[in-house]
């Protein structure tokens, strides 16, 4: 029993259920997503399927990311110690949980129409991808961005029956470029390492430049999140969680000044109030319409 124990937590770490800051950045734009296509008026199915499979869908791209990274994994200081870079689970258990965890995530989305089941599956290839990214370019974040905004166009088709009209387009740029911003501040943490063993990402690329072009990033956000506003008619308690959205921003890059990895990391963390501060913003648009 108590071997039983200790590799039902591995396979529990390897899915980051003890780190749920993922799940969070995945959830918020999914959230802003449904909110928006519903007009404030969400289906409680599409919902609830949408909520668990955000869960499960950012476990299994823990799951494939740390397949996909076992080798590099021992050699940086803040993955060392993850199960399959220890060894304490081996990639095909991993392979056989990621696969467990797409298979029961896409059986939830069986229960929504036609349409969201085949945008699904670039949900799948998103997340089976992303995690290779850094081998071949310097962009995995616009990658990852796609991937965690992915959940926006499907929140759309599964409450109306159609294609995603313009307004989901211009808020999964919004959410593209949102994780570019978090993700390279993240980035920062490990660009000792990943220059070490050769591994890319926006880090690299902005290099001294690096909290500039995040600062610039997140002014495109904040852009393309008053765009949403107006192609949605949202009202003023959205417009109110923008600026606190601004303030949130600027204290990320506050944190991250000297480029300390303890402080990128806080910062990367703090998104998770900032994604919360625009969904609060929404229902409280909507809220206001009764």
């Amino acid at each position: 029993m108590p071997h039983l124990t200790e590799r039902l937590a591995d396979y529990l770490r390897l899915m980051r259920l003890h780190r749920p800051i993922g799940a969070f950045l995945l959830l918020w734009p999914t959230l802003w997503g449904i909110w928006i296509a519903s007009e404030g008026r969400p289906d409680p199915l599409i919902l609830l399927v949408f909520v668990a499979g955000v869960f499960l869908m950012r476990s299994a791209g823990c799951v494939i990311n740390d397949y996909a990274d076992r080798d590099f994994d021992p050699f940086v200081q803040r993955t060392r110690d993850r199960p399959l870079a220890t060894g304490r689970v081996t990639p095909s258990e991993a392979l056989v949980l990621f696969f467990a965890l797409c298979l029961v995530s896409f059986g939830l989305v069986l229960l929504m129409n036609r349409l969201t089941v085949l945008l699904s599956v670039a949900a799948v290839a998103l997340a089976v991808t992303y995690p290779f990214m850094k081998r071949y370019h310097h962009l995995p974040q616009v990658h990852l961005g796609v991937a965690f905004g992915w959940g926006v166009p499907m929140a759309f088709t599964a409450e109306t029956g159609g294609w995603p009209p313009a307004v989901a387009w211009v808020l999964l740029a919004a959410v593209v470029l949102w994780a570019v911003a978090y993700d390279t501040l993240y980035a920062m943490v490990d660009r000792e390492y990943d220059l070490r063993i050769g591994v890319k990402s926006t880090a690299i690329l902005f290099g001294s430049a690096d909290l500039a072009v995040v600062a610039g990033v997140h002014v495109a956000v904040l852009l393309l999140l008053v765009a949403v506003g107006r192609l949605a008619a949202l009202r003023w308690p959205y417009y109110a969680s923008l600026v606190v959205a601004a303030g949130l921003a600027v204290y990320q890059l506050w944190l991250a000044r000297d480029r300390d990895p303890a402080r990128c990391f806080r910062a990367f963390l703090h998104n998770n109030w900032l994604g919360a501060a625009v969904f609060a913003g929404i229902v409280a648009s909507y809220a206001l319409e009764g």
